[in-house]
């Protein structure tokens, strides 16, 4: 088993606030008022208020903390009972957990969603970041978790890939070892199957040479389709290329525009793993609302 140097505790909590900043931070930019200081590179004036991606992501990591094998039921639950309708959750999503809340079965729900395909959106992704820095020691095992909690609510293949995706990069940077972009990548491509979402990978792969935001989102996407395909392998390219500084890794995921909430919020968790206490730039943090309570107060386990 690897040691790392910090406790699972520990990391996850750094990921969950490193993501509610992330998240809280990108959607300061759907406000037209707001878009000047992208341009600019400036910080918007605070509060900044997080959105579905953290609270969904607080309950990953509620689930995390309590150690053992994610239980898929309880998770459902838990999306459920904090679900608020004003934190910008797509259709599809609020209506499954409003049918949840109401005693309908999430796995017939998940599965029926567009016409039996399920869900091939970027939801599974955005909040799992957690899990993986959780399972830090065996990113085998962050894999594998995170593929259980994304099928609560999105059951495509694509979907389900894009978390695991998330998940193993956020193992791999927790384990606070040197690990240049490509590695980081290449770490990633072994634990997808072979899929669009792998091929996607590995064309971010080839994109490292470019330092260009702009130019990666032009051949991956930036999450303007809000689907994992067009989400996921951006974010793993700023992460990987701009990993050295949150600051600039959160300019690079806002910079073309898209589904900036989410993009911002899956690199600030990825990077977030790697950063013990949370340590994003305190000018950032000030600014961002406070995690919920009811995550924070969940039993933690020893490691």
């Amino acid at each position: 088993m690897h040691t790392i140097p910090t406790s699972r505790p520990e990391r996850a909590l750094s990921c969950l606030s490193a993501l509610a900043v992330g998240d809280a931070f990108g959607s300061q930019f759907f406000v037209p008022a707001n878009r000047r200081f992208l341009r600019e590179r400036e910080l918007p004036p605070g509060p900044w208020q997080w959105t579905d991606d953290t609270e969904m992501a607080a309950s990953v990591y509620a689930e995390a903390v309590r150690g053992g094998a994610v239980d898929p039921d309880r998770l459902a639950d838990s999306f459920a009972r904090h679900h608020d309708f004003d934190r910008g959750y797509g259709p599809a999503t609020g209506r499954l957990l409003r049918l949840v809340r109401e005693g309908g079965d999430w796995r017939t729900l998940a599965a029926e969603l567009f016409e039996g395909s399920g869900s091939f959106g970027n939801g599974a992704a955005m909040r799992v970041a957690p899990l993986g820095a959780w399972h830090a020691e065996d990113p085998g095992r962050a894999a594998r978790e995170a593929a259980v909690s994304a099928r609560v609510t999105h059951t495509h293949p694509e979907a389900v890939d894009g978390a695991v995706a998330v998940a193993v990069a956020a193992a791999l940077v927790a384990r606070r070892e040197p690990l240049g972009p490509g590695p980081l990548l290449d770490g990633v491509v072994e634990h997808l199957r072979p899929g669009r979402v792998r091929e996607a990978v590995g064309v971010a792969r080839r994109l490292l040479l470019t330092s260009d935001p702009l130019g990666a989102a032009a051949e991956l996407g930036n999450g303007s389709r809000v689907s994992a395909l067009d989400t996921v392998p951006f974010t793993l390219w700023v992460a990987a290329r701009h990993g050295g500084s949150f600051a600039s890794a959160m300019w690079a995921s806002a910079a073309p525009g898209g589904d900036m909430d989410t993009t911002c919020a899956i690199v600030a968790g990825i990077l977030g793993a790697g950063l013990p206490g949370g340590r994003v730039p305190a000018e950032w943090a000030e600014r961002t609302e406070e995690l919920p309570a009811w995550a924070l107060s969940e039993r933690r386990v020893g490691d």
